[in-house]
């Protein structure tokens, strides 16, 4: 099989990350595979080099412009980093997306590169995914665009986008899978030491990071003990005696300083305790459906397929590694 071109857009101001992560990945699937694997270059326009948001210096192999001949290669893979950079969208560089974009077997994007791939009409109609800071923004200026705020990435046919910075790793190993097989992505992994592979529809963080913190130290407290009690009584009223209010102020006040209802708080730390367990663990869907507060296996389900749209079994299957 002969080698997959990877082509990496460079730009000032991009996430050094977002380019090194799935590089590393892509590299270290051609090692000791001479013939087979990727071909990783990189390219900015005018092939002049770039600063990225930390301060270093990436110096590209080609100029953007050298791809629109008719004699050079076209890559297999267009990876569109995101950074700083993507707040003040070069022209030039949007529209040399739109017209390189459509002929490339597959595309994808690392955090706030989905911005750029969307600036160039590459999302329209098309589900897709950002760094959840991101997300309010691409569905605010392109409203044709399915924005999902929640998975860590996101495949539509040959486009792929992903949430923020180490995310672009997840989503280069799943391609490394579709391309080699597992055998391959998991020595990959392994390599890089991370996990194997994070699927792509899990939550891009938590619910307590999803949450703001509250600001007084009672309600912090409460935030705290929610996240380490889920199988306790998380009523209003509990909560409201634990944090010394009464509980109509404790209601008010928590989601002033959260954002979110209590109810809601609790409902979404009992869910992503759930899904751990479900996706680590051996215990008994009924044994879960106590620890996390639900009581009974019903309850569980209803709350797995109002949340995520699945019952936890099929959450098991989908997900954990012992299933599989």
């Amino acid at each position: 099989m002969a080698k997959r071109t990877v082509l990496v857009v460079l730009f000032d101001g991009v996430q050094s990350l977002d380019v090194s992560g799935p590089v590393e990945v892509f590299a270290g699937a051609s090692v000791g595979r001479p013939g087979d694997g990727y071909e990783i270059r990189t390219a900015s326009l005018g092939g002049a080099p770039v600063r990225t948001s930390s301060g270093l210096t990436l110096v590209p192999d080609l100029d953007l412009a050298d791809l629109d001949l008719a004699d050079a290669p076209r890559p297999h893979t267009l990876l569109v980093p995101g950074g700083p950079g993507t707040r003040n969208i070069d022209p030039r560089l949007a529209d040399w997306l739109r017209e390189r974009g459509p002929g490339t077997p597959r595309l994808m994007s690392v955090c706030s590169g989905a911005l750029l791939l969307a600036a160039a009409g590459l999302l329209d109609g098309r589900r897709a995914t950002s760094h959840w800071t991101v997300c309010d923004q691409l569905a605010r200026e392109h409203p044709e665009v399915d924005v999902d705020p929640d998975p860590i990435f996101v495949r539509d046919g040959n486009v792929a986008t992903s949430a923020g910075v180490t995310a672009g790793i997840d989503l280069a190993l799943a391609l490394v899978e579709e391309d080699h097989g597992r055998e391959l992505a998991l020595s990959i992994a392994r390599h890089l030491v991370v996990f194997l592979r994070r699927p792509g529809n899990q939550a891009q963080f938590s619910a307590q990071l999803a949450a703001q913190t509250a600001q007084r130290e009672p309600l912090r407290d409460v935030q705290r003990w929610i996240g380490e009690h889920p199988g306790s009584d998380l009523s209003v009223e509990a909560l409201a005696a634990r944090a010394r209010l009464s509980p109509r102020h404790f209601a008010r006040a928590f989601q002033a300083e959260t954002g979110v209802t209590p109810g809601r708080y609790v409902e979404r730390i009992r869910i992503e305790h759930a899904r751990r367990l479900l996706e680590d663990s051996t215990e008994g869907i009924a044994q879960i459906s106590r620890t996390c507060g639900y009581g009974t296996p019903e309850a569980l389900r209803r709350a797995f397929v109002k949340t995520l749209g699945q019952s936890p079994a099929e959450y098991r299957r989908r997900f954990s590694p012992t299933s599989h």
